[in-house]
């Protein structure tokens, strides 16, 4: 009888959601006792991948090769060359693509995957190191590697004890913890990793400056300090920023009157404060910025002093301003 032909047990939700937990926990038991009987190995292994002038060959079969893609996009994600070799296809021509200069990253928990175990021939003769994740060390994989990550778990996390779980989950850790380790090893730093990342938001919000999104040129609201507030609200309402920038007459930046300091004003005397000069009203000593910023820096200065507006100063004079819709645009904030 086939899974979905079978009659479906009657399972209590609270009875499912203790399995759900058991299976968390036995994954995370088994990441726990690996963390604490990590040896230099795992060190070994970074230090092979950081000096690799070559790609890293990441290679497996099944749920391994499944753990390997995703341990060959961390890698690659942090700036070093890898890709993903099916072991299957390396055998049958595709072990093409692998050079002297490159690192295999052997994925089997059996250690004994037939089809990975004849891609390491082919890395001996190149002289390319071997680096394998599996959960017997005995295995011929271990034996024939440079370095062993062992992955070995008691039991997998699954109700049947079988299913590849506890020791896939350990196996991508395992990967996780080489690359952070080759990432410290490499110096990599936010804006390198962004540089990998330019299409999503989080290369975005590391790549991105002030001077890319500010307001510049003739889109900056200007008012003189010697103007009355009517003359600010018309350069309010023409900009779109909700506010001007007040300079004095060597276009120094003396203040910043907003659309809200013009409502204060006009519940504090009424209409009549539209006759008043601007600098009788203005924010003196508002929040700046420099253009060469990062703008998720200008998003933190918003965010604590509750603002939606920045001036952007250059040697006391304003070259732009900045809005919390720009960084909204931009995918920042």
């Amino acid at each position: 009888m086939l899974p979905h032909e079978r009659q479906q047990m009657v399972i209590t939700d609270e009875q499912l959601l203790r399995t759900g937990i058991e299976v968390l926990k036995n994954e995370a038991e088994a990441l726990l006792f690996a963390s604490e009987n990590m040896g230099l190995e795992v060190a070994t292994a970074a230090r092979i991948i950081s000096e690799c002038r070559g790609r890293i060959v990441v290679s497996g079969l099944g749920k391994s090769g499944h753990v390997g893609r995703k341990s060959a996009a961390t890698f690659a994600s942090l700036g070093v060359p890898a890709f993903f070799l099916h072991a299957a296809e390396g055998v049958h021509g595709d072990l093409g693509m692998v050079c002297r200069e490159d690192v295999g990253y052997f994925l089997s928990n059996s250690g004994e995957t037939r089809e990975l175990i004849d891609l390491i021939p082919y890395f001996k003769r190149l002289g390319a190191p071997i680096i394998a994740v599996t959960g017997n060390p005995d295995s011929t994989l271990a034996r024939e590697a440079d370095v062993v990550l062992n992955c070995h778990v008691d039991h997998e996390a699954d109700p049947l004890k079988l299913a590849p779980t506890s020791s896939t989950t350990l196996q991508m850790a395992l990967g996780d913890a080489v690359a952070g380790m080759t990432t410290n090893l490499l110096g990599l730093g936010k804006e390198d990793f962004a540089l990998f990342h330019p299409g999503g938001t989080l290369g975005k919000r590391l790549l991105l400056r002030v001077s890319d999104l500010m307001g510049s040129g003739a889109r900056i609201p200007l008012t003189n300090e010697n103007a009355m507030v009517r003359e600010a609200l018309f350069h309010i309402t023409s900009k779109g920023y909700g506010a001007t920038l007040i300079v004095d007459t060597d276009g120094c930046l003396a203040g910043i009157f907003t659309d809200g300091d013009l409502r204060r004003l006009i519940e504090r005397v009424g209409v009549q404060g539209l006759d008043s000069p601007v600098a009788e009203s203005m924010t003196k000593n508002p929040c700046v910025i420099e253009p060469d910023k990062l703008a998720v820096e200008a998003l933190r200065l918003m965010e604590e002093r509750s603002i939606s507006v920045l001036v952007v100063l250059e040697q006391r004079k304003p070259v732009g301003v900045l809005h919390l819709h720009d960084l909204l645009r931009a995918g920042v904030a």
